[in-house]
C-alpha cells in the first residue's frame, strides 16, 4: 500500500510540476522574446514619457501593445502583476518530486551501490549540490566579474561541468542526470526569489516613497532572467532523460549530458538572435552538430552472431525472472515502483514473446537494461537473449 501511494503521490505532483512549469517556462521565453523584439516608440510624445520600447501584436483576435520603460513608469498603476509564483511552484513540486522518486527511497535509487554508503548520505549530497550550485553561481554574478556576462557564462560553465563529473562518481546515471538538471532548476528558481523579485519590489518601494529607482536593480534582474532563459533547454532535457537508459547508462553519460546540455543551449542561443532580427543558424547548426555527434559516438556495435542452437522461451524466463522481473512484473520489488514500466509484465510468456524486438534491442543492442546493469546482467545471459531473439523468439 506504501508503495502505492507513494505512485500517485508521484503522479499527482509530477502533474502540477508539469503544468507549473509550462507557465513559467512560457512566460520566461516570452519576456525575453518580447524584449529582444522591442523597438522605439514611433510617438514622440511616448518616448518623451520614458518607454524605451515598444511592440503591436495581434493574437486571438485582438491588437496588443505592450511597452517597456528605461526604469519605470512616472506613476505606477493600481494593479501591477507579478511573475514569481510560477516560478516557486516549479521548484516546490521538482523538490518533492525528488524526494519522493529518490530520498524516500534511501541511498539504493540515488547512489552506486558498491560505494556502500548510508542511505541518509544520497538525500545530503542531492541536498547539497542544489545548493552548492547555486551559492557558486549567485557569488560569480556578485563578483566583479559579474558584469561580464561572457566570463560569467563560461567559468560557470567550467564549474558545472567539473561538479558533473564528480557527482558522477557517487550517484547512478538517472539520478545524476535529474540532480544536474535540478542545480540549473534551483538557481532559476533562486533567481527569482533572492534577485528578480527583491530587486522589483525595492523599485516599486522607491516610486511609492516619490524617489527615482535604482536602475542596479534593473541591470541585475535582466542578467537573471537572460541566464534563467539559456538554462531552460538544458533543464527540460534533463527532466525528460529518465526515459533514455542508453545515454545515463552508458560509461561517458557524463560527457553525454554535458554536451547534450551545451546544445540545447545553443539552439535556445538561435531562438534569441532570431528575436532580434538576426540570422543564427549558424548556433543552431552547432548544437544540432553536438547531438549529432553524440548520437553517433552512442552507435551499437553490431552484435555477432551467436553461437549455439536456438534458444526457447524456457531458457529465457529464468534470465528475464533474475534479471529484469524485479521492475517488470505485477508487483515489482524494485524500490519506489507500484507498477511495471509501460505496463509490461515480463514474468508471463506471451508478454515477453509480445516485446521480443523491444527486450533484444535494450539488453543486447543498446545493452540499456537493465539501467546501469543494476541486476549485473552477464555477456552470456545477453547472448542468450541475442540467439533466442535470431531463432524466431519461440
Amino acid at each position: 500500500m506504501d508503495a502505492y501511494i507513494l505512485e500517485w503521490l508521484n503522479l499527482a505532483v509530477r502533474w502540477l510540476h508539469f503544468v507549473a512549469g509550462i507557465a513559467w517556462i512560457g512566460s520566461s521565453f516570452y519576456f525575453v522574446w518580447l524584449d529582444n523584439s522591442l523597438e522605439p516608440p514611433a510617438d514622440p510624445a511616448v518616448r518623451g514619457k520614458g518607454v524605451a520600447g515598444e511592440l503591436w501584436a495581434v493574437h486571438g483576435g485582438g491588437f496588443y501593445n505592450p511597452q517597456k520603460y528605461l526604469v519605470a513608469p512616472a506613476r505606477l498603476p493600481e494593479r501591477l502583476h507579478w511573475f514569481k509564483w510560477e516560478a516557486y511552484t516549479t521548484w516546490i513540486t521538482g523538490f518533492v518530486l525528488l524526494i519522493v522518486a529518490y530520498y524516500l527511497q534511501g541511498a539504493g535509487t540515488l547512489l552506486k551501490p558498491e560505494l556502500g554508503w548510508p542511505e541518509w548520505a544520497g538525500p545530503a549530497l542531492g541536498i547539497g549540490a542544489m545548493a552548492g550550485a547555486w551559492l557558486v553561481y549567485d557569488a560569480l554574478c556578485r563578483s566583479k566579474i559579474g558584469r561580464n556576462d561572457k566570463a560569467v557564462g563560461y567559468l560557470f560553465a567550467a564549474i558545472f561541468a567539473a561538479a558533473v563529473f564528480l557527482l558522477s562518481f557517487a550517484m547512478s546515471g538517472r539520478a545524476l542526470y535529474l540532480h544536474a538538471g535540478a542545480m540549473l532548476g534551483t538557481i532559476m528558481s533562486a533567481n527569482v526569489f533572492f534577485v528578480i523579485i527583491p530587486g522589483q519590489k525595492k523599485m516599486v518601494a522607491a516610486m511609492a516613497a516619490g524617489q527615482a529607482p535604482d536602475p542596479e536593480h534593473g541591470r541585475r534582474g535582466k542578467q537573471r532572467s537572460v541566464h534563467n532563459n539559456y538554462f531552460t533547454l538544458p533543464v527540460l532535457f534533463a527532466m525528460i532523460s529518465n526515459h533514455y537508459a542508453m545515454l545515463y547508462g552508458d560509461a561517458l553519460a557524463p560527457l553525454w549530458l554535458l554536451a547534450l546540455m551545451a546544445g540545447g543551449a545553443l539552439m535556445r542561443h538561435t531562438f534569441n538572435l532570431r528575436h532580434k532580427g538576426k540570422s543564427g543558424l549558424a548556433w543552431f547548426a552547432g548544437g544540432a552538430a553536438i547531438v549529432a555527434a553524440v548520437a553517433v559516438a552512442l552507435v551499437p556495435r553490431p552484435p555477432a552472431a551467436p553461437a549455439g542452437p536456438a534458444v526457447g522461451i524456457a531458457e529465457i524466463m529464468p534470465v528475464m525472472a533474475q534479471r529484469c522481473a524485479n521492475c517488470h512484473a505485477a508487483r515489482p520489488t524494485f524500490p519506489g515502483l507500484a507498477a511495471a514500466p509501460k505496463g509490461v509484465d515480463l514474468t508471463k510468456p506471451e508478454w515477453v514473446r509480445a516485446h521480443a524486438a523491444r527486450i533484444h534491442a535494450q539488453t543486447v543492442t543498446l545493452k540499456a537494461m537493465p539501467p546501469g546493469n543494476a541486476t549485473e546482467m552477464t555477456d552470456e545471459e545477453r547472448a542468450l537473449v541475442d540467439r533466442w531473439y535470431r531463432g524466431g523468439s519461440r
